[in-house]
């Protein structure tokens, strides 16, 4: 019997690797005749994106092959013409992300079936397929004059502010996001009979195996470890903006005032903002450097209570019973992470989608306690300490209706 093999493209990016790599590995757990290729494409547009690749490659299955490749087609075209003479492979399927459906083209050529993968969640994919009728109808992208937009799979109309930047044309980002969406018909599970879409839910793809995923000093994660070790049970504040969450000088200032009022117990990953204008990985501060940026004293007043790391161990730390709360930029496989362990969620989204994924959190599902709903990296907008420390205080509170809920979640 011939073994399927699928070959997998995600988008370089921690944030479309790692569930997409999940799924991978769930495939394995239940169908043991497949085998998967993950064909990653190097972008000049995501930090160390191959580095991130290596890291997840060392930690994920035996099984899984990665081939990293700048012309996608000619990969592809490689990896399926020897298996189609081989008497015991068969390319089965491409497995494509979100936003990589020109590959659709490729698979038909080869005469393989495309699948789409999403790693969103089922609101945000509700609005993809709403796109092409809306925009048929309206003529249009959304606009910022406009206060709300009802929005289906959003049980509350959605306010402009928390709205993608794309949707509005910023950098001409509606229209590609359109014509992705206009392709979702042509993969294999679209039923063009009856005009509905075949969809397969497939999470919640937290990662229960330990997928490393980001890179971090082996011993910083076992100080951080061992620093949460000593801590009372549920007492810790989880800071943490993922791969490319940062802040400048005032903003991290504010969010040490904001944490030192009620001297909370915290584990703060703080992170060096890139140059204005660049696009590069995040670079970690020095202690001569945090000591520059904080308030005076404020390391030696909070030793004894608080941690400030670069990179921090995302899935460690929230399954750790010392962490409380987390306060968290939204994407969606940190929410996922953060329910399946019973964490409340303070709500900063940063960029891309997550203004979307907090409003859902907070307003539909009451499931998060709202620090901020439409903040946006680079606007120059500062989150004041009072209003950190409130959130806080809220997301630590062990009788709140928040935490029971997610208690009853996890």
């Amino acid at each position: 019997m011939r073994k399927a093999k699928l070959i997998f493209i995600p988008v370089p990016g921690i944030g479309h690797l790692v569930p997409i790599l999940e799924f991978a590995e769930r495939l394995f757990d239940r169908y043991d005749q497949f085998s998967v290729t993950v064909l990653v494409i190097p972008s000049s547009f995501v930090p160390d994106s191959d580095a991130d690749t290596k890291t997840l490659a060392a930690s994920s299955d035996s099984r899984i092959q990665y081939r990293a490749k700048a012309h996608a087609k000619e990969a592809i075209i490689n990896l399926v013409l020897p298996d189609s003479t081989s008497n015991s492979v068969l390319v089965v399927g491409l497995v494509l992300d979100f936003f990589c459906t020109a590959m659709i083209d490729i698979g038909k050529e080869l005469g393989i079936p495309s699948y789409l993968f999403s790693a969103s969640c089922a609101a945000f994919l509700s609005l993809m397929f709403d796109l092409p009728t809306r925009h048929d109808q309206a003529g249009r992208e959304f606009e910022e004059s406009e206060p709300e937009s009802i929005i289906p799979g959003y049980a509350k109309p959605v306010p402009t502010g928390v709205l993608p930047s794309f949707l509005f044309n910023k950098h001409g980002g509606y229209l590609s996001l359109l014509e992705h969406a206009r392709r979702f018909k042509e993969v294999e599970v679209f039923d063009g009979m009856f005009y509905f879409y075949t969809i397969y839910p497939v999470g919640s793809l937290v990662s229960l195996k330990g997928l490393k995923i980001l890179q971090i000093d082996k011993a910083e994660n076992n100080e951080i470890l061992g620093w949460l070790d000593q801590q009372p049970p549920s007492s810790v504040v989880f800071l943490f903006f993922g791969s490319l969450g940062s802040f400048d000088e005032p903003q991290v200032s504010e969010i040490a005032c904001g944490l030192e009022r009620r001297e909370f117990r915290f584990l703060w990953s703080v992170r060096k903002a890139p140059a204005k204008g660049e696009f590069e990985a995040l670079r970690e501060y020095t202690n001569l450097d945090l000591e520059g940026i904080l308030p005076d004293g404020f390391l030696e007043r909070t030793k004894k209570k608080g941690r400030i790391c670069g990179c921090a161990p995302q899935a460690d730390a929230l399954a750790h019973v010392a962490v409380g709360g987390f306060v968290s930029h939204c994407e969606w496989n940190c929410i996922f992470e953060s329910l399946w362990n019973g964490v409340p969620i303070a709500t900063w989204p940063i960029y891309s989608g997550q203004q979307m994924n907090a409003f859902q959190m907070v307003k539909d599902l009451g499931l998060a306690v709202e620090l901020k709903l439409d903040y946006r990296m680079g606007k120059g907008k500062l989150v004041m300490a009072d209003e950190i420390e409130r959130a806080v205080r809220c997301v630590m509170d062990g009788e709140s209706e928040v935490r029971l809920r997610i208690k009853e979640m996890a």
